[in-house]
């Protein structure tokens, strides 16, 4: 048995998510399903972490045990060949066997695209946001996330997690062009949490500084921002060290 880890690429417009779901299109079961018809097994995939439906991936982390001795490079241009042509696996390699692509994360870095701009073509991998802001405010207003604080207020209603303390090491806004891009990363992320701190931000102007930090120690979801849609969100990249 051989343990294969798999970076992942995926247009999240057609799939349910990543996690596997019953009668319904997901990153994880096509990869199982592509994989079983190419080694004839059952087999499970494991990723570093689930993104939500309409969510993509740049950088999706995910590992496969493997019973048949199938060369990498072999291994990863057959699979790609079967997989539908919004995901691709990116490179492959082999880890431990008691590697796990969730539990040895060290740092996510998620990216968020905004667009002041009306796309035909991109309407599925950018949010279209036609209100004025102040870019310089959110980055000023961005260093209030940097460091370890309860994200509780920036969690969506019903989270099972019990321990709200994130620590978030780099939140940067670029601009180009039309389009805002946040990059954050960070030592988790609670569900949503990305989502709701771009709303945050973009409705600085609204909400004020002294309402994130007062959402930190009170955890009061009415404080921030919304929820912003998913298709704005990538999840970038994966770190283990």
């Amino acid at each position: 048995m051989k343990k294969i880890l798999m970076t992942v690429e995926y247009n999240g417009a057609n799939f349910h998510g990543w996690q596997k779901q019953k009668n319904k299109r997901t990153v994880q079961g096509e990869l199982e399903e592509k994989i079983k018809i190419l080694t004839g097994d059952e087999v499970k995939v494991e990723g570093s972490g689930r993104t939500d439906k309409g969510v993509h991936a740049l950088g999706q982390v995910a590992t496969v045990d493997i019973e048949k001795n199938i060369p990498l490079s072999n291994f990863k241009t057959a699979l790609n060949k079967l997989l539908s042509d919004d995901v691709c696996v990116k490179s492959v390699k082999f880890a431990s066997s008691d590697f796990h692509p969730r539990f040895n994360a060290k740092r996510k870095t998620y990216r968020y695209v905004v667009s002041n701009k009306r796309s035909a073509l991109e309407h599925d991998l950018v949010t279209y946001y036609p209100h004025k802001v102040d870019v310089e405010r959110m980055k000023k207003a961005s260093e209030l996330f940097l460091g370890k604080h309860n994200f509780k207020a920036f969690c969506a209603s019903g989270a099972t997690v019990k321990d709200f303390e994130r620590e978030i090491y780099g939140l940067k806004i670029t601009e180009r062009e039309c389009k805002i891009i946040f990059e954050i990363t960070g030592n988790g992320f609670l569900y949503n949490m990305v989502r709701i701190i771009v709303g945050t931000l973009l409705e600085i102007e609204k909400i004020g500084e002294e309402n994130i930090l007062k959402a930190f120690k009170e955890g009061d979801r009415s404080l921030v921002g919304k929820t912003m849609a998913p298709n704005g969100l990538y999840l970038k990249k994966v770190e283990y060290i």
